[in-house]
C-alpha cells in the first residue's frame, strides 16, 4: 500500500513574503503546466521562464491582504500546485471574488490537489474576506467545466468561440459560479 504525501496548504498575502525560491518554484509550476498543454493564461504553449516571470512578477506583486491571495499547495515540502482569489475594490461587485490560475503540476496531478486548493480558497474567501459568491473563466474543450462541477460550482454562460488557439481551433470561453459560499 503506498503513501500519499501530506498535502500542506498555505496562504500568501503580501508580496515580501514570497521568497525568491517561492517565486521561482511558482514559474517553473506555470511553465510546467503550460508546456503540458493546461489551461493556465499562456495558450500558446511552449513557454519559458522569460515568458512567465513579469506575468509571475506583477501576479505576487499585487497581493493584499483585502484584494489579493496567493493560495500555494506543497507536498513533501515541494510546490504542487497554486491558485490566485482576487476581490474587486470597486464597491458594487466588492461581495465576490475571482479564482484565476489555478495549476496543478503535471507531476502531482490527479492527487486531489487541484480540489484541496479550491476547497480552501471558497474558506478563505467566506470566512476572512466575507465574500458570498466566486467566480471564474475557465477555457471550453479541457473538461474543465466537469471538473469544477463536481466541487459546485455552476455554469452561468459561454463567450462562444471567444478563445482561438489556432485558426481551426476556436473555443468557448466557460463562465462559472460558485455560490453561496
Amino acid at each position: 500500500m503506498s503513501h500519499e504525501p501530506a498535502l500542506d496548504l498555505a496562504q500568501i498575502t503580501d508580496p515580501h513574503n514570497v521568497t525568491p525560491e517561492l517565486r521561482q518554484e511558482l514559474i517553473n509550476c506555470w511553465i510546467a503546466v503550460t508546456n503540458a498543454g493546461g489551461a493556465a493564461g499562456f495558450p500558446f504553449p511552449p513557454v519559458a521562464d522569460h515568458d512567465v516571470t513579469p506575468v509571475a512578477d506583477k501576479l505576487l506583486g499585487r497581493l493584499d491582504p483585502q484584494q489579493s491571495r496567493l493560495l500555494i499547495a506543497k507536498t513533501d515540502g515541494v510546490l504542487a500546485g497554486w491558485v490566485i482569489l482576487n476581490r474587486d475594490s470597486y464597491r458594487l461587485i466588492g461581495h465576490w471574488g475571482t479564482i484565476h490560475h489555478l495549476q496543478t503540476h503535471p507531476d502531482w496531478r490527479g492527487r486531489g490537489i487541484g480540489a484541496a486548493l479550491v476547497h480552501e480558497l471558497r474558506k478563505i474567501a467566506r470566512d476572512e474576506l466575507g465574500l458570498e459568491q466566486l467566480h471564474l473563466a475557465a477555457r471550453g474543450g479541457e473538461g474543465l467545466e466537469d471538473f469544477y462541477g463536481r466541487l459546485g460550482w455552476r455554469e452561468v454562460g459561454r463567450w462562444p468561440g471567444a478563445l482561438r488557439l489556432a485558426p481551426d481551433d476556436a473555443r468557448d470561453e466557460v463562465l462559472m459560479i460558485l455560490a453561496p459560499l
